[in-house]
């Protein structure tokens, strides 16, 4: 299982640092769609990521309903339990797999965005009420540019709120081109910072992540701190959980320990919908300015300003907003449980039978007062001598 998990990884920190070397249409096509395989052995407790961002305090104002998000990736598996009410899945690749996640990569973006709470599965995502949309870009490790582009311009078309993009591309004018219409258009985009084999190395800023306006992510411990494998030459907006995580995968399973900032930039698109489903009046430089704002606090080089907290970002209030703003959706409706209806008290006799006892014998000193009142007195009239019969 170790060895199936170490390969998964790979091929989606692969995906994340795929170069920018267009694939040839035929190549592409011909490509083996075998992603490898995840397990059906899920850990007794919750995930470490879910207990560190409290995602449930957030789900008290909202779930994510009303948002549209894009995931441009590898495709999704709608059969997976969690996810089988992914909205539209549009293919740019053009290679026959429309309907397949030949990866995982994207299966598992789209799981922790939104997938939807099972009982007794430990798993859920962030905005399991946001509508989604999967723009499938790449069908392996290796995407084309033009595709990456496509991809942005089919998320706009489909009047998406926000955009998860977790792939590092290079910087090409059509490639910032097709950001810069997205960020007009009023659409937030998440994008991962990218990921680093070693601290070593010479790296170079990831791209749509270093773009300005795009709210760029990078990978937390669990302690959070920064990741030594994402990337900090990348202008980081603010971390996110990166490593050991649990995810969901192709075939209705799920993959353990995964890794990589295209897992936290998930995250942090989960919280860009509660919060667009929150505040609807908010733009998307607002929205990218509140996440930021609301962060735990910067924790050394490629943190930017700490780690997301979900809560914070959809309750605080901020002295730089707009007076008026933001507008508030209202809460969606808790659901009632039998715990919450009122129920009858029980009978409580032995509360009652004391309270019988207590008044009988308050009764009875009240007579015995009454009759020392009035015998004392005839009886020192006789001198204490009994009475004659009439």
């Amino acid at each position: 299982m170790f060895g199936r998990g170490i390969l998964a990884a790979v091929l989606a920190v692969a995906l994340v640092m795929a170069p920018a070397v267009p694939a040839t249409a035929g190549a592409a096509a011909a490509e083996e769609c075998q992603p490898e395989k995840g397990t059906m052995k899920l850990p007794a407790g919750e995930p470490w990521a879910q207990k560190r961002l409290d995602v449930k305090s957030a789900w008290r104002l909202t779930r994510g309903a009303g948002a549209r998000v894009a995931v441009v990736d590898s495709g999704v598996d709608f059969r997976h339990p969690q996810l089988r009410w992914i909205s539209k899945i549009i293919d740019v690749t053009r290679t026959g797999y429309r309907d397949r996640d030949c990866v995982g990569h994207g299966t598992a973006v789209t799981g922790i965005i939104a997938a939807k709470p099972i009982e007794g599965v430990p798993f859920y995502g962030v905005a399991p009420d946001a509508t989604m949309i999967m723009i499938k870009q790449s069908n392996s490790t290796q995407g084309d540019p033009k595709d990456l582009v496509a991809a942005i311009n089919e998320a706009v078309k489909n009047k998406a709120d926000v955009i998860n993009v977790s792939i590092k591309a290079s910087d090409t004018p059509q490639l910032k081109a097709a950001v810069m219409n997205a960020l007009a258009q009023d659409i937030v985009i998440v994008a991962a910072a990218g990921n680093v084999k070693n601290q070593k190395e010479e790296v170079e800023p990831a791209y749509p992540a270093s773009y300005e306006g795009v709210l760029a992510v990078g990978s937390a411990t669990q302690d959070g701190r920064h990741a030594e494998t994402s990337n900090a030459a990348t202008p980081v907006g603010v971390i996110a959980p990166g490593v050991g995580l649990l995810v969901p995968w192709t075939g209705r399973s799920y993959k353990l320990s995964e890794e990589g900032s295209s897992f936290a930039c998930a995250y942090v698109t989960g919280v860009a919908a509660l919060v667009r489903s929150r505040y609807p009046r908010l733009d998307q430089d607002q929205v990218r300015r509140r996440i930021i704002a609301t962060a735990d606090g910067a924790a050394g080089k490629g943190t930017g300003a700490g780690m997301v907290n979900p809560a914070l970002a959809v309750s605080a209030v901020l002295p730089f907003e707009p007076a008026g703003m933001p507008v508030v959706a209202p809460p969606p409706p808790l659901p009632i449980s039998a715990d919450a209806i009122a129920k009858a008290p029980k009978p409580d006799t032995v509360t009652a039978n004391i309270a019988m006892v207590v008044t009988g014998a308050a009764l009875v000193i009240v007579l015995l007062a009454g009759a020392f009142v009035l015998v004392v007195p005839l009886g020192k009239r006789r001198g204490w001598k009994p009475g004659r019969p009439a």
